[in-house]
């Protein structure tokens, strides 16, 4: 190896979160995991548009990440990658450009999660890619409501609480979580807004193929315009 001989006075930089320093390295015991994890960041962050993400093949044809797995690059990357997913840092899916199937890989923030619906859902078009399918590392995660609505929406007041354990009992936990990623790609990040997107699924059936029959038994459909809220909550 080449001695280093030092920090040029001009340089390009990639940008670091702060929190891979604070919350991701005491998690990464493999030197491995970091070097991947550092170039992710080299190759994406540098891209223009929106979602910005890498593929598996262009990562192989990457020379310093390739320099730096050294021998048994591609059964190396793959498990390295895969690692990164279990660990939540970054999301993958499937996808098909020229008839051969690649892996994506972008990196897991609120804005990326919404594109990943919206990809997988055919409502986002990746340049080249044709989507295939969600891998369950990432579909498979559980929703939890009450974290999402605060991250999401606002500050989780007694009444706002009360109104999710009630929503949790008449609706599937993904359903709300749904309704609430699509009232904040809306911009109507508010609670009426999601009880009015609950409400269209129940009465209308959704999109993917649920329909009313898949509501949780017992409940009462006219629960949040009979609730505290239901002035706020008109048909």
């Amino acid at each position: 190896m080449t001695e280093f001989k030092g920090f040029p006075d001009r340089m390009t930089f990639t940008p670091v979160p702060n929190l891979v320093f604070s919350s991701l390295l005491p998690q990464i015991t493999d030197i491995a995991e970091l070097k991947v994890l550092l170039h992710l960041f080299e190759i994406i962050y540098p891209k223009k548009g929106n979602p910005k993400f890498t593929s598996y093949r262009e990562m192989l044809g990457h020379p310093g990440l390739v320099y730096d797995l050294k021998l048994q690059v591609e059964e190396g990357l793959t498990k390295t990658l895969s690692a990164l997913v279990d660990k939540g840092i970054i999301l993958t899916l499937s996808a098909e450009m020229a008839g051969v199937t690649d892996q994506i890989y972008i990196f897991n923030n609120e804005a990326n999660r919404l594109n990943v619906a919206r990809i997988m859902s055919g409502e986002l078009a990746l340049p080249g890619f044709k989507a295939e399918r969600l891998l369950s590392a990432v579909a498979e995660e559980p929703v939890d409501i009450f974290t999402l609505y605060e991250q999401n929406i606002g500050i989780l007041t007694p009444l706002i609480a009360d109104e999710l354990r009630e929503a949790g009992k008449q609706y599937p936990e993904t359903w709300i979580g749904d309704a609430i990623k699509e009232a904040v790609s809306l911009n109507k990040r508010n609670w009426r807004y999601i009880a009015r997107i609950l409400e269209h699924w129940t009465a209308e059936g959704r999109d993917d193929g649920t329909h009313r029959g898949n509501l949780k038994k017992n409940t009462d459909p006219d629960k949040f315009i009979k609730g505290r809220y239901g002035h706020m909550v008109q048909r």
